[in-house]
């Protein structure tokens, strides 16, 4: 009894030392609220909007008015938003088939790029289908204490660098997020040494994080999966890619084929869902930022080491905590399962997953599966044994299971 109410105090304490934190997170998700309503306001939606569709669905009003609505969102020329995307990575994979030629470059100013993404790019060894096989160069630019090198930017550009890549969010890395300011400084030093490359974030984890978004401040191209922070805990699949007309028509063509691009791919899912999640999607967002901000401020007053800090400011909805062991790693990961909403009583272990170089647990009791804007917690099992803590729909759900997940490692 007395360790439950000394729980109970050190939840209250935390809530007050957090306030300015918290309310800060309200203020942006107002605004982000403010730009899609009016967006939705202006683009006129409408019930007929939300039917499905089947077979070719040429004409499909649904899916053209959500197109638009990402490109107003998001202040692109173009978007191209469909749940024929099964995942981030493969929007951002048909991004870079959909651009790149034989013979270019790619480069990752953000260093080694997330584990599915490299064998995307055949980054260690050729992997089958891979940009590498298909004969497209790759470099990165290594950070600099969790930094990206902007002077190094022109010694590593060279005359078949195509598209340069910025991985916004984190990844499995203790490096700190990629901020709107961040990101704006990258596109204008690689702007000013060669206008023609492609500028390309990777804004998984990102959306609404922030009142500004990466193609208002000189990205060519974003791209991210709808099962996180912008489908608001409704999509139930796909992906979206925003940006520069002729770079999201490319990637249209690899999604479905040249000749076709955007104007095929019928809508099977309830279409409400995809709209109703883009309005939910600011608040949700901040409701993962503030479950992000209170386990930073719980686990730093345990003695772990968190990245961001529960004080710093934020580039995405992503808490890493260092745990130190593999046991602590799997136990954590088995008290947020265990605290789920869906198959709550299911025990994660690690397991060889497709696309990652090590063992991976993954703790996701989800409505949707593997949706990590809903609360989830993963890492893979390498030093230093950091857990990635991300999601919350709700802001008390994320409390409870934290403080819950104290008890079990205590």
């Amino acid at each position: 009894m007395s360790r439950i109410c000394n729980l109970a105090r050190l939840r209250t304490e935390l809530l007050e030392n957090i306030r300015p934190q918290l309310d800060r997170v309200n203020a942006i998700s107002e605004f982000n609220t403010r730009k899609v309503l009016d967006a939705m306001r202006e683009a006129r939606v409408s019930l007929a909007h939300f039917a499905p569709t089947t077979g070719y669905a040429y004409g499909d009003i649904g899916r053209e008015k959500l197109d638009e609505l990402y490109a107003k969102i998001f202040r692109a020329e173009r978007a191209l938003v469909r749940t024929q995307f099964v995942s981030g990575t493969h929007a951002l994979s048909t991004v870079l088939f959909g651009v790149l030629r034989p013979g270019d470059e790619l480069i990752s100013l953000t260093g080694a790029p997330y584990d599915t993404l490299q064998t995307v790019i055949g980054y260690e060894r050729p992997s089958k289908g891979s940009l590498k096989e298909f004969g497209v160069g790759y470099k990165e630019l290594p950070l600099i204490d969790g930094r990206v090198d902007l002077d190094g930017i022109k010694k590593i550009l060279s005359s078949k660098t195509k598209v340069v890549m910025l991985q916004r969010s984190r990844g499995y890395s203790m490096r700190e997020p990629l901020s709107i300011d961040d990101i704006e400084k990258i596109c204008s030093t690689v702007k000013k040494i060669n206008a023609d490359v492609v500028t390309f974030v990777d804004n998984c984890y990102g959306e609404f994080v922030e009142p500004r978004e990466p193609i208002e401040v000189g990205a060519d191209v974003a791209a991210g999966s709808l099962i996180k922070n912008i489908g608001g805990g409704l999509a139930p699949t796909g992906g979206y890619i925003v940006g520069r007309a002729d770079v999201v028509e490319q990637a249209s063509y690899r999604l479905t084929a040249p000749g076709m691009g955007d104007e095929l791919g019928a809508t099977l899912c309830d279409g409400r869902l995809l709209y109703q999640g883009l309005f939910m999607a600011p608040h949700v967002t901040a409701q993962a930022l503030k479950s992000a901000i209170f386990a930073a401020a719980l686990f730093e007053r345990l003695g772990y080491r968190t990245s961001p800090s529960s004080s710093a400011p934020r580039g995405d909805i992503i808490q890493a905590i260092e745990l130190g062991s593999a046991e602590r790693l799997i136990e954590f990961c088995r008290a947020i399962q265990a605290n789920s909403p869906v198959d709550s009583y299911a025990a994660p272990e690690p397991w060889d997953m497709p696309g990652y170089e090590d063992q991976v647990i993954m703790a996701a009791g989800t409505f949707v599966q593997g949706a990590s804007i809903e609360l989830s917690a993963d890492g893979p099992l390498r030093e230093p044994y950091a857990v990635y803590l991300q999601g919350g729909l709700t802001f008390e759900h994320s409390i409870t299971a934290l403080m819950r997940t104290v008890e079990s490692l205590s």
